[in-house]
C-alpha cells in the first residue's frame, strides 16, 4: 500500500498544504519568509539569485504600470508582490528581511535628523527648502556616513 503525501492527506472536501502550518497571524515579512521556506522545501524555488532579481524588477514594473492606471486594487496587489519578492531576495543572499528594514528605518531616522539639525543650525525649516536641496542634505548626510 502506498503512503500518501501531505497533499494527498484527508477527505476530499478539504485539502491540505505544505504551506497550511505557516501561522496567518504573523507579521507580514515574517510570514512571508516562512512561506517560501516552506515551499523551497518541496523544490519550488530558484537555484541561484539571478532569476530572482530578475522577478523582483519584473515586479517593479508591474506597479509602476499600476500607477500609470491610478488603480488603487492593483497597486496594492503589485506593491505587495515587490514586497513579497524583495523578501525573497533576501532569503536568497541570506539577509533577515527585517533585520534589513529596522537597519534602512534607523538609517532614515538618523540622516533625516542631520537634516534638521542642520537647518535649524540656519534658522530654517524643511518646509522652506525646494526637494532638490533637501536631495543635496540627504546626500551630505550619507556621504558624512549617516
Amino acid at each position: 500500500m502506498r503512503k500518501k503525501n501531505k497533499l494527498e492527506k484527508g477527505d476530499q472536501n478539504t485539502s491540505t498544504s505544505v504551506l497550511d502550518d505557516v501561522p496567518r497571524a504573523l507579521p507580514a515579512l515574517d510570514r512571508s519568509k516562512k512561506l517560501q521556506i516552506k515551499a523551497c522545501s518541496i523544490g519550488f524555488d530558484w537555484k541561484n539569485l539571478t532569476p530572482v532579481i530578475a522577478k523582483l524588477k519584473e515586479e517593479i514594473v508591474e506597479l509602476e504600470e499600476a500607477i500609470a492606471k491610478s488603480d488603487n486594487e492593483q497597486m496594492t496587489a503589485e506593491l505587495g508582490d515587490v514586497l513579497f519578492s524583495a523578501v525573497n531576495v533576501a532569503r536568497h543572499i541570506k539577509v533577515d528581511p527585517e533585520i534589513a528594514l529596522r537597519s534602512a528605518n534607523a538609517r532614515f531616522e538618523t540622516r533625516f535628523k542631520w537634516i534638521e539639525n542642520r537647518l535649524k543650525e540656519r534658522n530654517k525649516l524643511i518646509e522652506e527648502l525646494q526637494l532638490n536641496e533637501l536631495d543635496k542634505l540627504w546626500s551630505q548626510a550619507k556621504n558624512n556616513g549617516l
